[in-house]
């Protein structure tokens, strides 16, 4: 394919030993900014109005960085099954997760109406202020919003091409390709689940806990792990053992991140903290609140939690929140996460990985979660 590399290896210094999953996180930086600048010079070949003003702006978003926590997945996978040596391949796919997770953000940020991403300007709202500044003719909102879904689907073009120029490359390219075919039909049905739950005002936990698990657990932990255990050649059994880790490890990741979009800091997550409480997003810290409020007769809570109940205003927001604590939900999804974090690290025992790499997961699902590991005697 003229323009696109065959091959990107990692930092030279890299390779001699064998990378930690952190340093697998900071390689692919390296790894993804030598693929951004080819695919950015294709780009320039093909249109160069294209590449200045859409382009560049989805590679500047990449760049931007994030925790890049599939990348450090993918290597803990690899070396779960048995993976060592060279880590190109790892952080090659690494790199494609991270082109992936660019496709997600920036279709999610249009989606929900976000305006703030990784410390900027959401995508579609660059490219908004863009056409107002430049005087263009037309609805600056919606060039913004169509502009941005071609930048997320540049990034899903790019992130296939890398995966299948890896996946050729390797001789478990097969099993690759095929985690990663499954993880996109994932992330799609979960995306879908979310927006249909949304417009039937649904307040089921268990349809909260199923949109979690496909739109955020799969793709954030457990594909990854089978991913970086497919380049490494594992057999079937520890495969799943390494996805059953990842469901429920992801899972908790995905309630964290639940909990940080009601009650964290916008400056420290880089976004807003109340878009999911004004926009009434199905999460289970919102589903349990409602049972909850419902089991003890709160109608106050239940009032304000109800799908037909317009929390726009900061007041109504902070009036969410309070509903959020009072009933307990708060409470007990942080329960749920220590739950589930200790049960993936159960599993990723099962697949037979060294100490060393076990205390590597313990470290990355306390990162992804804030829960410390508390089963010391195994991954001591």
């Amino acid at each position: 394919m003229p323009g696109l590399p065959s091959a990107v290896a990692p930092p030279a210094d890299l390779v001699a030993e064998p990378l930690t999953a952190s340093q697998a996180s900071e390689a692919v930086g390296a790894v993804l900014r030598q693929i951004l600048d080819e695919r950015l010079r294709h780009c320039r070949s093909v249109d160069p109005v294209f590449a200045q003003e859409l382009a560049t702006r989805l590679a500047a978003l990449v760049e931007r960085g994030g925790k890049r926590l599939r990348t450090a997945f993918a290597h803990c996978g690899w070396r779960a099954a048995g993976g060592s040596g060279d880590a190109t391949a790892v952080l090659r796919t690494g790199a494609a997760l991270e082109l992936l997770q660019a496709c997600a953000l920036v279709h999610d940020d249009v989606m929900d109406g976000s305006v703030r991403r990784r410390g900027g300007a959401a995508l579609h709202v660059d490219l908004a202020r863009a056409h107002w500044a430049a005087g263009m003719r037309g609805s600056a909102e919606d060039f913004g919003t169509s502009a941005a879904v071609l930048a997320g689907d540049l990034a899903l073009a790019w992130a296939d091409d890398l995966l299948t120029e890896t996946a050729l490359g390797t001789p478990h390219g097969r099993h690759l390709h095929e985690e990663w075919r499954v993880m996109r039909t994932e992330m799609v049905a979960g995306q879908y689940r979310d927006l249909h739950a949304e417009a039937a005002r649904s307040s089921d936990v268990d349809e909260a806990l199923a949109i979690a698990t496909l739109k955020s657990a799969l793709y954030t932990v457990a594909r990854p792990l089978a991913l970086g255990a497919s380049l490494a050649g594992a057999d079937a059994y520890v495969v799943e053992a390494l996805r059953a880790a990842g469901r429920c490890a992801g899972l908790a990741f995905q309630l964290r991140d639940d909990l940080l979009g009601a009650f964290g800091d916008p400056a420290r997550t880089g976004k807003p903290a109340d878009d999911d409480l004004r926009s009434r997003k199905l999460t289970y810290l919102l589903a349990v609140a409602v049972r909850l409020a419902d089991a003890t007769d709160d109608h106050l809570a239940a009032a304000t939690l109800a799908p037909d109940a317009d929390p726009g205003s900061g007041h109504a927001v902070r009036r969410v929140r309070a509903a959020l604590e009072r009933t307990g939900a708060r409470k007990l999804v942080e329960a749920k996460i220590e739950e589930l974090a200790e049960t993936g690290l159960g599993h990723f025992e099962r697949a037979g990985a060294h100490p060393a790499v076990r205390r590597e997961f313990a470290a990355l699902v306390e990162r992804a979660t804030g829960v410390a590991a508390h089963r010391t005697e195994e991954v001591a």
